[in-house]
């Protein structure tokens, strides 16, 4: 358990907040932008590299993305506020009586949960820890608490490879992948691009299931081994429950707010419009982040049955946003100075010379887990990191969806490693991060070993 220890004193110590790491890369971009772009005095002028950078930060159609990005946060966590799924949750934690139960149920549900949603299963898991927490302090059943925490954690490892990922959701947007590579690509390579690339060539793909169904066998397992080996003891924890607004006295019109028929009227309304306007897509595996969250809003609607309930686990869930909601940008400005100054190409050119066909998807992998310890945003990384990928895979002849993939898995397994996205499950489970660390660690181990392996067969 040292290595964990030593993790975090060096995440505490030399690893500051994710906007200060954005500020930092964006200033080392600008003058590796002013360096190295080639081109006239115009081109290497440090003020047009600042004029590269403001146009990416406000680039509309990467804004879109954010806010495309944010409301499957949001809405996933607003889901898993509403009375059902709390009753399912308590339903679910009546099963996990025994130690190995319990690790069985926390880490397989949350992993099929957030291959739903990544929002979602962030904290669903948090809330099934807990509440099997408070399950066994209520009957004094001793158990390894903070083992049961990193299971609820386990969702984040494979949660880019779902159906909310961020990458396979953005290239099955149709002209996504024309749009991104523009301004970098020759029309040779344009002409090569596929319009789009839907979910059954990537999330759905016979060997992505097959990947994500040996994680749902194999991590339980090793952590049941590993239980074993460690101690327990009673937790402490007091009740944990989101409270409502439903109690509070309305009076005239406020009288909507709490109207369940206005809520399911409306509810069906947008799940009527989704089936009409987005059926064919749907058919097709074509699920695109408006369908994806055009369902949830619906469903989260008619799941907390009026508005009112609604917009106060809205309140709750927004708050995890506020970081994201300005990374972005900044992000959006590093993506502008490197496609503007021809740096993509670069770092593209980079990857083709010291890999192959055979090689690059492992390149990918590794070089993705390590730009998520500094980038801990799967939108913002495919915003940087994406045209490098498709940019050397086209010119290596490695199958797009393969090399997307590979993006993906390794920008979901170092979430065992980075603490960013833990805070939310951190501060409901009022475990520490120390403390769940040497399990997240090992479930990384697991995953590196199946993404890799996968990567290389398949």
């Amino acid at each position: 358990m040292n290595i964990t220890q030593t993790i975090e004193t060096v995440f505490k110590r030399f690893l500051p907040s994710p906007f200060t790491i954005a500020v930092l890369l964006t200033l080392l971009t600008i003058a590796l932008g002013f360096i190295f772009s080639p081109g006239d005095a115009d081109g290497k002028s440090f003020l047009q590299v600042l004029s590269f950078w403001e146009n990416g930060i406000w680039n509309n159609a990467l804004l879109v993305f954010a806010y495309q990005m944010m409301l499957i946060l949001v809405l996933g966590h607003v889901l898993v506020l509403s009375k059902p799924m709390n009753q399912l949750i308590l339903k679910l934690t009546q099963y996990a009586n025994t130690m190995t139960k319990a690790i069985v149920l926390v880490s397989v549900s949350t992993m099929l949960v957030a291959f739903f949603n990544w929002g979602l299963g962030l904290i669903f898991g948090a809330i099934l820890a807990r509440k099997v927490g408070e399950q066994a302090a209520e009957n004094q059943t001793p158990i390894n608490y903070p083992l049961i925490g990193a299971c609820g954690y386990v969702g984040l490892m494979v949660w880019h490879g779902g159906i909310s990922g961020s990458a396979p959701i953005k290239v099955a947007e149709t002209g996504h992948l024309n749009s991104l590579m523009s301004q970098i690509a020759s029309e040779e390579v344009l002409g090569k691009l596929p319009n789009s690339i839907n979910f059954n060539e990537t999330v759905f793909s016979w060997w992505n299931l097959i990947l994500i169904g040996v994680l749902l066998v194999l991590i339980p397992w090793v952590l049941v081994k590993v239980s074993k080996s460690t101690s327990m003891k009673v937790p402490s924890l007091e009740v944990y429950k989101f409270h409502t607004k439903e109690n509070q006295k309305v009076e005239g019109a406020e009288r909507l707010e709490i109207s369940k028929i206005m809520a399911w009227v409306f509810g069906l309304i947008i799940l009527g419009a989704l089936l009409y306007q987005y059926w064919d897509a749907f058919m097709t595996l074509q699920i695109t982040p408006n369908m994806l969250n055009f369902f949830m809003l619906g469903l989260a609607i008619l799941m907390h049955g009026n508005f009112h309930n609604f917009l106060a686990a809205l309140e709750e869930a927004i708050k995890d946003t506020s970081g994201i909601l300005i990374q972005f940008p900044l992000y959006f400005g590093i993506m502008g100075i490197m496609k503007e100054t021809g740096m993509v190409v670069m770092v593209s050119d980079f990857f083709v010379s010291i890999a192959s066909a055979t090689t690059l998807p492992v390149v990918t992998f590794f070089s993705a887990g390590l730009v998520n310890i500094f980038v801990p945003s799967g939108g913002g990384q495919w915003a940087i990191q994406g045209p490098i990928v498709i940019e050397s895979a086209l010119k290596l002849g490695v199958p797009l969806p393969k090399a997307i993939m590979a993006l993906a898995y390794g920008d979901q397994i170092t979430n065992m490693l980075q603490p960013f996205w833990a805070l939310p499950l951190l501060g409901i489970t009022k475990l520490k991060a120390k403390e769940i660390l040497p399990y997240t660690l090992i479930m990384m181990l697991v995953g590196m070993v199946v993404f890799l392996l996968g990567l290389l067969i398949f």
